[in-house]
């Protein structure tokens, strides 16, 4: 059985980072102002990142870090978990994304410097439903339980429900699909920002499922494979709470890795709830959340395949 975290975390160094118009267009989190494309946020970017890694390797977290390339620009490197994903089968799935300017972050280079280190017995790709403007942006749009083998996935522009059949039955997962809105009716653009799944907890947004039928069968889900549900509310999601990581540290420490900004936003209730399971790592990353609309769990695509 696949364990639900991993202590092997492949995270992309930018080199273009700013904020993206494309993106923007479904990302709500992202913020415009004058400073959104000058070099200094770029700079502050790389600073917040080298910073993270640092913290990770200190708890004993492999880290594998690979260099966004100073050409073609893509000012959202920093985030590959939407367009990459790793199983403990040995199985790498490359996704659709919505944005073309997002598309080219996919990098044979970097399965191939990958495959040096791990076994990779089954490569699929997802990225010709681009054509029929289809999508779905890895484990940003479905939130993975992988031991009992579930999808989690709000409904979005970015996250298509013939993809997730795709998924489903190529993996063996069950799904539990939902709409989920912020405060203002919005379409929630990925669901890792509003859901996270530990290994015996789920920090969820519950008020944003505003179909009472589609919530219930989320919290039975949760509840069925014995998860303890953290709430957490609308205002906690635009702080990034939903948007945190399950990693391993040395000895097997369990961490919870979530931003300052997320951390700070949380109530001492649930910071009690979380650290009954796991340690709490936060990282400062106010840049790279303001402008590019993600936080911590976006810029770490978690490797679980088998090392050679």
């Amino acid at each position: 059985m696949e364990k639900q975290y991993t202590n092997s975390i492949m995270m992309i160094r930018p080199s273009n980072f700013m904020y993206n118009e494309e993106t923007a267009v479904t990302n709500a989190f992202q913020s415009d102002d004058e400073g959104g494309k000058s070099n200094s946020i770029g700079n502050a970017a790389v600073q917040e990142f080298d910073n993270f890694v640092l913290q990770l390797k200190a708890i004993g977290v492999n880290v594998i870090v690979m260099h966004d390339t100073l050409n073609p620009i893509k000012p959202d490197a920093v985030f590959p978990n939407n367009w990459i994903s790793f199983h403990g089968n040995g199985t790498l799935i490359t996704y659709p994304m919505a944005t073309a300017n997002r598309r080219i972050e996919r990098r044979e280079d970097i399965i191939d410097a990958l495959g040096l280190i791990f076994k990779v017995n089954h490569r699929y790709s997802f990225e010709s439903s681009e054509d029929d403007d289809q999508f779905l942006e890895g484990t940003g749009s479905m939130i993975l339980d992988r031991p009992n083998k579930i999808v989690y996935a709000c409904l979005s522009p970015r996250t298509n429900i013939f993809l997730l059949d795709r998924f489903c039955l190529l993996m063996n997962y069950q799904l539990v699909s939902f709409f989920s809105t912020d405060q203002n009716n919005k379409e929630i653009y990925h669901t890792n920002v509003m859901m996270a799944i530990a290994d015996k907890y789920a920090v969820v947004c519950l008020e944003s499922i505003r179909d009472e039928d589609k919530r219930n069968e989320v919290i039975h889900s949760l509840e069925n494979s014995g998860k303890e549900i953290i709430e957490i509310s609308f205002d906690q999601v635009l702080q990034f709470a939903g948007n945190m990581l399950q990693v391993e540290g040395s000895g097997g420490q369990k961490y919870m890795v979530m931003s300052e900004r997320a951390y700070n936003s949380l109530s001492k209730e649930q910071i009690n709830a979380i650290e009954m399971y796991d340690k709490i790592l936060s990282i400062p990353i106010n840049n790279i959340e303001k402008y590019g609309g993600g936080s911590v769990r976006c810029m770490m695509a978690e490797v679980f395949l088998p090392k050679k």
